[in-house]
C-alpha cells in the first residue's frame, strides 16, 4: 500500500510539473501578446480626439485587452491561485461606439489596472516563463548525453559540472547531472507558475471598492436564488410528508381502527391487521429518518462537520484522503450548508470522473472555513453542463461563501470552497481517521 502510494505520488509530482512547464511555455507566448496589445491600447488613447473612431475604437481595444486579462485569470486558477473579475456591470442601452459605452470602459479603475498590468506582467511572465522551461530543457539535454557526443565530434563542449568536459567520463556524467536539472526544474515549475499567477492577482484582482461592489451586487443576484431554492426544499418536504410518511399513518390509523373493529369476533384477522400496522409503523419511521437525514444528518449533529466528512468518505466506492480538522463547532446553517457541498462534490467525483482517487482538505483559517475537493479523475468538469457544481455556488453563496473550479482535460479536478464562518466551543469528541 505504502508503495502504491509513493507511485501515485510520483505520477503526480510529475504530471504537475510538466502541466506546469507547458504553463510556462504558453506564458512565454502570451507575455509577447503584452506588448503589441499595450501598442496598440495607447494608440486607442490617442485617436480617442478623433471624432466618431475614438468612442468606439477605445472599448473595443478594452475587449481585447480584458480578454486577455480574463485569459490570465483562469491561467492563475489553474495554478491555484483564485483572480476574481473587478469589471463593473455594463450599462443599459449601450450603443457601440456611443458616449454611455465609453464612458463605462473609461470610468472602471479595473480598465486602467489591466492596461498598468501589461507591461510588467509581459516581462514576470516572460522572465518566469523562460525559466521554468529551459531548467527542464537543459536537463533532458544532459540525460540525453548530447554533451558527450558534442564533445567527441568537436572537443569544446561543456555540461554541468564540467565545463569545458576534459575526457570521456565527463561526458557520461552529463546524464546524471541531467536527470537532477529535470527534477529540479519540475519541481520549480509549480512554484513559477504560482509566483507568476500572484504577480498577476496585483494588478488583475478587483480592488477593495470594487470588491464591495461585486459582493453586492452578487449578493443581490443569489438572494433571488436562495428564496427560491427554500421555496423549492420546503415543497420537497411537504411532498415527501404528504406522499410518504403522512400517507403510511392514515393507513396505519385505518389499520388499526379495522383492527379494533375485529378484535372480538375475528381475534385471528384482527392480530394480522395489527402485525401489518407494526411493519408500516417501522416503515413510516424509516421514511421520516430519510427525510430528517435530508434536512440535516444525524452524525453532523452528532460528531461535527469533520466527523461527518469523513463518514461520508468512508462510504463512498472511490478512495479519499481526508484531512479535516477543526478545534470547534461551526453554527449550524453554515455547518449543515458545507456538509452538503461536500456531499455533492464527492458525489460528483464518484459519478462523472472516472477518477481512482480523491482527496479532501477542510481548515478554519481566519474566520473563513477552507475546504478542496480533487480527484485524480478525466478532468474537463464544467459547471455549466449541469446542476451540481451551480447547486454548490448557490448553497454557498447564501452564506457569501465562494466556490472556484479547476477542471483542465486530463485532470485532475480541484473545487476550492470557502465560507465565512465562526468557530464555537471547542469539540470535546475529537473525531481521528482517514476515509
Amino acid at each position: 500500500m505504502h508503495i502504491a502510494l509513493s507511485d501515485e505520488g510520483v505520477r503526480r509530482w510529475a504530471r504537475d510539473g510538466l502541466r506546469a512547464v507547458l504553463g510556462g511555455l504558453a506564458g512565454i507566448g502570451l507575455a509577447i501578446v503584452n506588448l503589441p496589445l499595450f501598442i496598440v491600447t495607447v494608440a486607442a488613447l490617442v485617436i480617442v480626439i478623433v471624432p466618431g473612431v475614438g468612442l468606439a475604437a477605445f472599448p473595443w481595444v478594452t475587449s481585447l485587452v480584458r480578454a486577455r486579462a480574463d485569459l490570465e485569470r483562469r491561467r492563475a486558477a489553474a495554478a491555484g491561485v483564485v483572480v476574481h473579475r473587478p469589471y463593473a456591470p455594463p450599462p443599459k442601452r449601450a450603443v457601440p461606439g456611443g458616449w454611455r459605452l465609453f464612458r463605462w470602459v473609461v470610468t472602471d479603475p479595473a480598465t486602467w489596472r489591466d492596461l498598468a498590468w501589461l507591461l510588467p506582467g509581459a516581462i514576470v511572465g516572460l522572465g518566469l516563463g523562460v525559466l521554468a522551461v529551459a531548467v527542464p530543457l537543459y536537463g533532458l539535454e544532459g540525460a540525453l548525453l548530447i554533451p558527450l557526443w558534442l564533445y567527441l565530434g568537436v572537443d569544446w563542449y561543456g555540461y554541468g559540472l564540467f565545463w569545458p568536459i576534459e575526457n570521456v567520463a565527463e561526458g557520461w556524467l552529463s546524464a546524471p547531472q541531467g536527470l537532477l536539472f529535470i527534477a529540479a526544474g519540475l519541481t520549480a515549475a509549480p512554484w513559477l507558475r504560482r509566483v507568476d499567477a500572484m504577480f498577476g492577482k496585483l494588478f488583475l484582482a478587483p480592488t477593495k471598492a470594487a470588491d464591495l461592489r461585486l459582493r453586492v451586487s452578487q449578493l443581490t443576484a443569489t438572494r433571488a436564488d436562495t428564496v427560491d431554492a427554500q421555496a423549492a426544499e420546503l415543497r420537497r418536504i411537504e411532498r415527501d410528508l404528504h406522499d410518504g410518511a403522512q400517507a403510511r399513518l392514515v393507513s396505519l390509523g385505518m389499520t388499526i381502527g379495522l383492527a379494533e373493529q375485529l378484535l372480538e369476533r375475528d381475534p385471528a384477522a384482527a392480530r394480522k391487521l395489527l402485525v401489518e400496522a407494526r411493519e408500516a409503523s417501522g416503515t413510516a419511521l424509516t421514511e421520516l429518518r430519510h427525510l430528517v437525514r435530508g434536512i440535516h444528518p444525524p452524525v453532523l449533529a452528532e460528531r461535527g462537520l469533520d466527523g461527518a466528512v469523513r463518514a461520508l468518505a468512508m462510504s463512498l466506492p472511490v478512495p479519499v484522503d481526508v484531512d479535516a480538522e477543526l478545534p470547534g463547532r461551526l453554527q449550524t446553517p453554515v455547518e449543515s450548508a458545507a456538509y452538503f457541498a461536500v456531499a455533492e462534490a464527492l458525489a460528483n467525483v464518484v459519478r462523472h470522473s472516472g477518477a481512482r482517487h480523491a482527496w479532501l482538505w477542510l481548515r478554519e483559517r481566519d474566520g473563513r472555513l477552507a475546504i478542496v475537493v480533487g480527484d485524480d479523475g478525466a478532468g474537463g468538469a464544467d459547471p455549466g453542463r449541469g446542476t451540481g457544481l451551480t447547486g454548490i455556488r448557490s448553497r454557498l453563496a447564501a452564506f457569501d461563501g465562494t466556490m472556484t473550479l479547476s477542471s483542465p482535460p486530463g485532470g485532475p479536478t480541484v473545487v476550492t470552497m470557502e465560507l465565512p464562518c465562526a468557530l464555537s466551543s471547542p469539540r470535546t469528541s475529537p473525531s481521528s481517521g482517514t476515509a
